[in-house]
C-alpha cells in the first residue's frame, strides 16, 4: 500500500517504469515546462493567465538497427511542446482534463509513440499545485476523434428572422436534408433590443444571449432543430444526424483567436464560425448586404420556397 501511494504522488517517469508489462520500451520524458495561458471554469479565471506546469512522459518503440544520429529516426521533443503549444491554441479550455487528454491523443497520433503520461498543474490557484494526471495508450481513441473530425463537413445556414418567421421554414429544412450533410443553422438576436449596459465584455454577453433566446425561437418552429452551445454537443449532433441551431456564446467566448465580428453582425458571426469548420459557403436566407467574410455567402430570399440546392 504504502508503494502504491508513493507511485501516486511520484513523476511521471516512476509511473511509467513501475506499470511497464514485460515489453522493452524506451522513455522520453518533458519535465517542468510551464506556461502562462488563460483556462479555468471559473469567472475569476476569464481574462487572466496562470502559470501551469507540464510533465509528459512518453513510452517509444525502441528503434531498429543504429540511430545514426539521425533525428528524422527519433520521436523529438519538440512533438511534445509542439502539441501543448497546439492544444492551447485551438481553443480556451475550462478544464485541466480535457487538456490533458488532448494533449495525451495527439502525441499518441506519433507512430513511434505506445503510452503517454501527462500531468497538469495550476501554480497559482493555491499555496500548493492543484492538478491532474492521466496515462493513455494507443487505440484508445485519439485517430477515431480526428477521423471523426475530417469527416464532419456540415452545411452552414444562416435564418433572418424573417425566415424563422416563414411558413416555408419546414420546407427548406426537408430540401436541405437531402443533401445528406449535417445541418447547423446560425441566427441573430430578435428584433426588440437587448437591454444596453456602459460595460462593453458585459454588453457582449448579454448580445450573445439575445440571439441564443433567438435560436430557441426557431427551435421552438420546428422540433428537428436542436440547439446546442458547445464544439463536442455540435460533433455528437452531427454525427447522430441533428439539425442544430448554434447558441454561440461559449464557442465565442472561450475562442483563442476569437472573431472580430461583434454579435450586432450576426452573419459576420455566423461566417466566422462557418470558417471553423472550412465550409465551402454559407447559405443565408433572408438577409441582404455585404459582408466581409472567408466563406463565400450564397443569398436566398425568405420569400422563396425553393432554395435551388
Amino acid at each position: 500500500m504504502s508503494s502504491e501511494i508513493r507511485l501516486a504522488f511520484a513523476h511521471p517517469s516512476e509511473r511509467s517504469e513501475a506499470t511497464a508489462d514485460t515489453g522493452t520500451l524506451d522513455r522520453i520524458s518533458l519535465r517542468d515546462h510551464i506556461v502562462e495561458v488563460e483556462i479555468g471554469a471559473f469567472q475569476a479565471e476569464r481574462g487572466v493567465t496562470q502559470r501551469i506546469c507540464f510533465n509528459v512522459v512518453v513510452e517509444v518503440q525502441p528503434l531498429t538497427g543504429p540511430v545514426d544520429d539521425d533525428v528524422d529516426r527519433i520521436l523529438s521533443y519538440d512533438k511534445v511542446t509542439e502539441a501543448i503549444a497546439t492544444e492551447l491554441a485551438d481553443e480556451r479550455l475550462n478544464l485541466l482534463e480535457t487538456l490533458a487528454e488532448r494533449v495525451a491523443e495527439r502525441i499518441l497520433l506519433e507512430p513511434q509513440a505506445m503510452r503517454a503520461f501527462v500531468r497538469i498543474e495550476k501554480l497559482d490557484r493555491g499555496p500548493g499545485a492543484l492538478g491532474v494526471e492521466i496515462v493513455r495508450a494507443r487505440g484508445q481513441g485519439a485517430a477515431d476523434r480526428d477521423a471523426a473530425q475530417e469527416t464532419l463537413r456540415p452545411e452552414l445556414v444562416f435564418l433572418s428572422n424573417a425566415a424563422i418567421a416563414s411558413p416555408h421554414l419546414s420546407g427548406w429544412i426537408d430540401q436541405l436534408a437531402t443533401l445528406g450533410r449535417p445541418l447547423i443553422f446560425c441566427v441573430g438576436a430578435p428584433g426588440a433590443r437587448a437591454p444596453q449596459v456602459p460595460h462593453r465584455m458585459a454588453q457582449r454577453r448579454i448580445d450573445l444571449l439575445a440571439i441564443e433566446q433567438n435560436a430557441w425561437v426557431l427551435a421552438a418552429r420546428d422540433n428537428r432543430c436542436v440547439v446546442v452551445s458547445t464544439r463536442t454537443e455540435l460533433d455528437w449532433a452531427m454525427r447522430n444526424g441533428q439539425s442544430c441551431v448554434w447558441a454561440p456564446s461559449k464557442i465565442v467566448l472561450d475562442a483563442v483567436d476569437g472573431p472580430s465580428a461583434q454579435p450586432s453582425d450576426a452573419v459576420a458571426l455566423a461566417a466566422w464560425f462557418a470558417a471553423t469548420f472550412d465550409a465551402g459557403e454559407m447559405l443565408v436566407i433572408g438577409q441582404e448586404g455585404q459582408v466581409a467574410s472567408s466563406v463565400p455567402l450564397r443569398h436566398v430570399s425568405s420569400e422563396s420556397a425553393a432554395l435551388d440546392l
